[in-house]
C-alpha cells in the first residue's frame, strides 16, 4: 500500500520536469526559475529557497554524498551546483543563498545525473550529452553520435569513466569517458523512444526503459559489451499477474511509459544466497515491482486504486535512494499543478512473495502405517500338489547301493579353509582400498565444461534422452530409432545395443546398483534390462497403461517403478530374477505388480515428472499439460499443492537438483528445481517457499523439447537449444557463462556426469558430444 507523506500545489505544471528527492530534502521549482526546498525529516519546518536562474528549471538532481548534500538544477541559462546544508545556513541568517554556476548556455537539459563521488554531472540537452565538473566551470567530455535527443545518461558506480546514455533515436550507448569513444553501441530495442537507464552494481547489469512500457535488461561484460538477458513488457506482465489473481483487467489500457526506475536488495536473503533483486519502475498509471532474478511481476500499486493519494497519473518521478524498510518516492501530476511524496513499504512486497505453504524434498518423518511408501511385495510360493495323490518316494540318483562320502560330514581341514579364508580377506580388503582411491571428491571449484573432448555419431535419429550411471562409468542413451545404446564413459569402443521398443524412447533411467536400467517408449511400454542378459528381464505392455509413458524411473532406493501415463502417476513394485533356465527359457521369473495410482487434480495429462531416487524422499513432481506444477506427497498419496500456470506453455521438461554420491551440497540446495517450456525458458524453482527464485531465457527454445540439468556441485545450469549450441549459467546468475557450439543441430538432451566435471549433449540428428573443463585439443 502506498501512503502520501506529503503534498503541494504548485503554481504551474511540472509534469516534464526531472524532480529531485533524497533522504534528507526534496527539492520542486516554483514560479519556473526558484527551486523550494523541503525537510524530509520535519515537513513542518519552513521550506527555503534557492534563486539564481533567469531561466525556467527543466531538471533537477541530488548527489550521492550523505555530506555535502549536493543539488544540481539547470534550465537554459545555467547549470548550477548548490551545497544544500550551507545554503540553509544562509537563508536562516536572513541572507541569500548562493550556488556555482558550472555550465552556461547549453541548450533545454532534460536529464541531469551525478556520478557516485558527486565530482562529475552528465547534462543532457538535445542530441548532446556534456560532462561537467561539479567543482568549477569546466567541460570534460562532450558526447555526441545519437540521432535523437539524449533522454538520460547514467554513471556507471563501480567504474566512473563509464557511461551510458538513451536517445529517443531508440538507442543506448556505453561510453569511455577518457577517450569519449562509444564502447558498445545497441540496436533499435522499440518503436518508442527510450527514457531511462539505470546500472545495477550487485549483478553488473544495465536495465533500459522505453515510452511503451518495455524494460530490458542487459549484462555488462568485462570489455563493456551488452549481452541481453532478459526482456519484459509490463503490460503483458500485469495481464499474467492479474489473471492469477482475484483483480480483473482494467477495461481501458493506459500506456505505461517506464518514467523512472530504482533498484533496491532486501535484506531477505535469497535461495541460493544472494539478495533478492527488487526493480521499482515508476510508470504513468503507477508503481511496478519487478523482481529482476525471476523476470515476474510481484505487485502492481496502481495509483488510482488509491483514494487518499492527490495524484491519479503521473508525470514525472524521483526515487530516493536511501532507506531500508521502505522508499520515499516524489510524483508530479500529468495533468494537475501537484506534486506528491509517496511511501512504500518493502515489507508489503516481501508479504506479497512469500508462500502460505512449504515443503522439503527431505522427510521429516517416518512413513505413515498407511502410506502408500510401506507397500511390500508378498512372493508366492507355488508347491503344487495335487489332492488325493500320493506323494512320490524320493529315489536315489546312482544306481550303485553305496556312494563314496562328499567329505560334507567330515570334519573341516583348519588349515586349508583358513588359509583360503584369509587369502579371500585380503582380496577383499585390496578392492576395497582401490575401490576407495577412485572414489574421489567432486570437484567444487572448477571451472565449467566447455572444451569439446569427444563428438560421435551415434544414429540418424534425434538422441532423446541420455543419463550417467551413479557411478559415472556409463551412458545410457535413448534414441529415435526404437534403441538404447550402452557407452562407456569414455564414448571409446563399441556400445552396447539393446533394441525391442516399437517406437522412440523417450525416457532412460539406471538403478542405484547400476546392474539394471530400464527405457520406456512412446509405444506404451516399459522394458527393464539387466546388463548380463541381452534380452529385458520384464516388459510391461500396452495393456498396462492408457496413454504412452511420459517418463519412468526408479523410486524410493530403487524399491518401486515410478512412471507417467496419462494423467496419472504409478507406483509398481517388482521383482527381479536373471537366472536362467535352458528348458523353461521363455517363463518369466521376474514380476511387477501395481502399488498404487495417483491422478492429478485436473485430470490433465502429466507431461514429465522427476523425483530422488538416491535418497529416501516422499516428494514426486510433475507437470501438467495445463501448464501446472504438481507436488505430490507419496506419504499421504495425494497432490500437496499446486502451482497453476507455471508457465506460458506445456511444461516439458522437470529436473530437480539431485547432486551425486561424489559432492556435497548445502540441504537447501536439493528444494531448486528447473522447469522447461516452449518460448518461456528455464525457470528454477523452490520447494519451499513455491515460488519461482530465477529464469534463464538466453537459449533458443521455440519449438523442440530441450532438456535441462542441474551440475552435480550445483553450481551450473546447462540448458539445450535450438540454434546448434548448449548454453550453461551460473545459477547465480540469469546471463549465461558460456555457449557451447559446434554442434551439428539442435541440442535436445544433455546430462552431467556424477563423478568428474563433464557434460554430455545429445542432439536431433543423433550425435552426441563430450566436454570437459580442461583445455586441450578435442578428439573427433
Amino acid at each position: 500500500m502506498i501512503i502520501e507523506r506529503f503534498k503541494l500545489a504548485c503554481d504551474r505544471l511540472v509534469s516534464q520536469q526531472q524532480l529531485a528527492c533524497c533522504s534528507s530534502y526534496i527539492g520542486i521549482p516554483v514560479r519556473g526559475k526558484d527551486i523550494l526546498i523541503y525537510t524530509n525529516v520535519d515537513f513542518w519546518q519552513e521550506a527555503f529557497v534557492l534563486t539564481g536562474h533567469h531561466g525556467d528549471i527543466t531538471s533537477m538532481t541530488f548527489g550521492n554524498q550523505d555530506s555535502p548534500v549536493l543539488l544540481c538544477s539547470a534550465s537554459d541559462d545555467y547549470v548550477i551546483i548548490w551545497n544544500l546544508e550551507v545554503c540553509q545556513r544562509t537563508v536562516s541568517q536572513g541572507n541569500i543563498a548562493t550556488g556555482t554556476v558550472i555550465g552556461t548556455l547549453l541548450g533545454k537539459v532534460a536529464h541531469l545525473s551525478f556520478c557516485l563521488s558527486d565530482d562529475r554531472v552528465a547534462v543532457c540537452a538535445g542530441a548532446t550529452t556534456y560532462i561537467l565538473s561539479s567543482q568549477k566551470k569546466q567541460t570534460i567530455s562532450t558526447l555526441t553520435g545519437h540521432l535523437g535527443p539524449v533522454t538520460s545518461a547514467e554513471f556507471c558506480p563501480w567504474n566512473e569513466n563509464i557511461v551510458v546514455t538513451t536517445s529517443e533515436d531508440r538507442t543506448f550507448k556505453v561510453w569511455d569517458l577518457n577517450t569519449a569513444a562509444v564502447l558498445y553501441q545497441s540496436f533499435v530495442l522499440s518503436a518508442c523512444p527510450l527514457l531511462g537507464a539505470l546500472f545495477i552494481e550487485e549483478n553488473v547489469q544495465i536495465v533500459i526503459g522505453s515510452s511503451d512500457g518495455q524494460v530490458w535488461c542487459f549484462s555488462l561484460l568485462s570489455d563493456f559489451s551488452c549481452q541481453l538477458v532478459t526482456k519484459i513488457d509490463l503490460h503483458k506482465s500485469e495481464q499474467r499477474h492479474q489473471a492469477g489473481g482475484a483483480e480483473k483487467s482494467p477495461e481501458v489500457d493506459i500506456l505505461k511509459s517506464v518514467l523512472k526506475m530504482a533498484f533496491f536488495g532486501t535484506c531477505n536473503d535469497d535461495t541460493n544466497g544472494e539478495k533478492r533483486c527488487w526493480l521499482y519502475v515508476g510508470c504513468t498509471d503507477g508503481l511496478y515491482v519487478v523482481n529482476l532474478a525471476t523476470s515476474e511481476l510481484v505487485t502492481v500499486l496502481h495509483l488510482t486504486d488509491n483514494p487518499d493519494l492527490s495524484i491519479a497519473m503521473a508525470g514525472s518521478w524521483a526515487f530516493c535512494k536511501k532507506g531500508i524498510k521502505s522508499k520515499l518516492f516524489l510524483v508530479s501530476s500529468l495533468f494537475t499543478r501537484c506534486v506528491g511524496l509517496l511511501e512504500f513499504c518493502l515489507d508489503d512486497a516481501e508479504k506479497i512473495q512469500t508462500g502460505s505453504q512449504s515443503f522439503s524434498i527431505f522427510p521429516s518423518s517416518s512413513p505413515m502405517l498407511e502410506s502408500p511408501l510401506n507397500a511390500e511385495l508378498k512372493k508366492e510360493c507355488n508347491h503344487s500338489k495335487k489332492k488325493g495323490s500320493s506323494s512320490i518316494k524320493e529315489q536315489p540318483l546312482v544306481f550303485h547301493s553305496k556312494v563314496k562320502s562328499s567329505g560334507y560330514s567330515s570334519s573341516p581341514r583348519k588349515l586349508q579353509i583358513s588359509h583360503r579364508t584369509n587369502a579371500q580377506k585380503g582380496q577383499s580388503s585390496r578392492k576395497t582400498q582401490k575401490k576407495g582411491l577412485l572414489l574421489k571428491d567432486y570437484p567444487e571449484d572448477i571451472a565449467a565444461p566447455t572444451v569439446l573432448r569427444v563428438h560421435l555419431s551415434v544414429a540418424n535419429k534425434p538422441v532423446y534422452c541420455v543419463q550417467y550411471s551413479g557411478d559415472g562409468k556409463q551412458i545410457l542413451c535413448g534414441l529415435g530409432d526404437n534403441s538404447v545404446l550402452l557407452y562407456k564413459s569414455s564414448l571409446k569402443g563399441n556400445p552396447a545395443v539393446y533394441t525391442g521398443h516399437d517406437k522412440p524412447v523417450n525416457s532412460v533411467s539406471w538403478s542405484l546398483n547400476r546392474q539394471t536400467w530400464l527405457s520406456a517408449s512412446h509405444d506404451q511400454t516399459l522394458r527393464l534390462w539387466s546388463q548380463d542378459l541381452p534380452e529385458p528381464v520384464i516388459i510391461m505392455g500396452k495393456k498396462m497403461f492408457p496413454k504412452h509413458i511420459k517418463a519412468a524411473q526408479f523410486y524410493y532406493l530403487d524399491k518401486f517403478l515410478l512412471l507417467a501415463s496419462g494423467d496419472s502417476l504409478q507406483l509398481y513394485l517388482y521383482h527381479l530374477d536373471v537366472t536362467h533356465d535352458d528348458i523353461k527359457r521363455y517363463q518369466q521369473r521376474s514380476f511387477v505388480k501395481l502399488s498404487s495410482r495417483f491422478t492429478t487434480t485436473s485430470g490433465t495429462h502429466i507431461t514429465d515428472l522427476s523425483a530422488i531416487n538416491d535418497f529416501f524422499s516422499y516428494i514426486v513432481l510433475a507437470c501438467s499439460s495445463n501448464r501446472s506444477i504438481q507436488v505430490f506427497d507419496m506419504n499421504i498419496g495425494k497432490v500437496a499443492a499446486e502451482l497453476p500456470d507455471a508457465h506460458n506453455k506445456a511444461i516439458h521438461c522437470i529436473t530437480q537438483n539431485k547432486g551425486s554420491m561424489f559432492s556435497t551440497q548445502a540441504p537447501d540446495l536439493y528444494n531448486l528445481f528447473l522447469t522447461s517450456a516452449v518460448t518461456d525458458g528455464v525457470k528454477m524453482w523452490d520447494l519451499r517457499t513455491l515460488r519461482c527464485v530465477r529464469r534463464y531465457e538466453n537459449h533458443l527454445n521455440r519449438c523442440h523439447s530441450c532438456s535441462s540439468a542441474i551440475s552435480p556441485c550445483g553450481r551450473f545450469v546447462a540448458c539445450g537449444s535450438e540454434d546448434k549450441c548448449a548454453y550453461v549459467y551460473d545459477i547465480r546468475s540469469s546471463s549465461y557463462l558460456h555457449k557451447l557450439q559446434r554442434h551439428s543441430e539442435t541440442v535436445l538432451s544433455l546430462a552431467f556426469n556424477p563423478a568428474t566435471p563433464q557434460l554430455l549433449t545429445g542432439t536431433l540428428d543423433g550425435k552426441i558430444s563430450l566436454f570437459d573443463p580442461a583445455s586441450g585439443l578435442c578428439v573427433l
